[in-house]
């Protein structure tokens, strides 16, 4: 039987008890079927467990062969970013009880790229859009001899952009990006508006001719799914837009 949250309150002796938890995992082994099924799986947690937390009970305590990737498991990495009862999480950050417990949890890769086994996909196609934008700072001449400056009002310009953690959580939430495989994505697009407005870097006419392809800034249909599936809070769809007005803006 599955707690209420109610119950997940301390005991007089200061104790959190534990309640029953089930997570419903799509499993997918390429070398024994190239059909995904859903497992279910029930272990002993605490409100305050994460639901990277339960994953690890269920590796190494029930079935040794779940596989799914995490590293730093503080919400820095963005490793472990998977779908939570239909929406893009990072399993490290999401507290059981914020996810209704009393009910199977599903969990499930992340949609829109090629699934290597159980949780774990492929990111490559990810890392090659964000590598074609050139994230790096392009400058001319020699290395200078002392610091760049730059005003606190021209970092301020581009400062929700440097948050990303490249966790795919964004592009992955795209509806295009599911059905276009070649769209950039809002990841890739976010990290080029991060030196398209830095006042030290002088590629952004590249960049923004990069991203005036067809399969660049134009596609998005401002649907907001990357910024409700972002982690860190960025405001990705305005980004996208503020992308948009400077091709305009530096075009006329």
């Amino acid at each position: 039987m599955t707690a209420t949250l109610e119950a997940a309150a301390p005991n007089p002796a200061g104790e959190i008890p534990s309640f029953t938890v089930t997570l419903r995992v799509r499993r997918f082994n390429p070398e024994v079927s190239d059909e995904a099924t859903w497992q279910d799986f029930t272990v002993e947690a605490h409100g305050t467990d994460r639901i990277l937390d339960a994953l690890h009970k269920i590796k190494w305590d029930e079935d040794g062969s779940l596989t799914f990737r995490r590293s730093c498991a503080h919400g820095v990495c963005g490793s472990d970013a998977m779908r939570i009862n239909g929406r893009n999480r990072l399993a490290c950050k999401t507290l059981l009880k914020d996810v209704n417990p009393d009910k199977p949890i599903t969990v499930e890769p992340i949609k829109g790229l090629p699934v290597v086994k159980d949780l774990v996909v492929d990111m490559e196609p990810f890392f090659a859009s964000y590598r074609e934008i050139m994230p790096f700072l392009i400058t001319s001449g020699n290395e200078p001899s002392k610091e760049r400056y730059q005003s606190p009002e021209d970092r301020a310009k581009f400062d929700d952009t440097t948050k990303c953690i490249l966790c795919a959580a964004c592009t992955s939430s795209c509806p295009v990006f599911w059905t276009d495989g070649q769209y950039f994505g809002p990841a890739a697009i976010v990290n080029a508006h991060r030196f398209i407005f830095d006042s030290r870097d002088e590629g952004g006419s590249q960049r923004l001719e990069i991203l005036n392809d067809k399969e660049g800034v134009w596609r998005c249909r401002t649907t907001f799914n990357c910024t409700e599936a972002c982690p860190r809070g960025i405001e990705v769809t305005k980004a996208i837009q503020e992308v948009k007005r400077a091709m305009i803006t530096r075009a006329f």
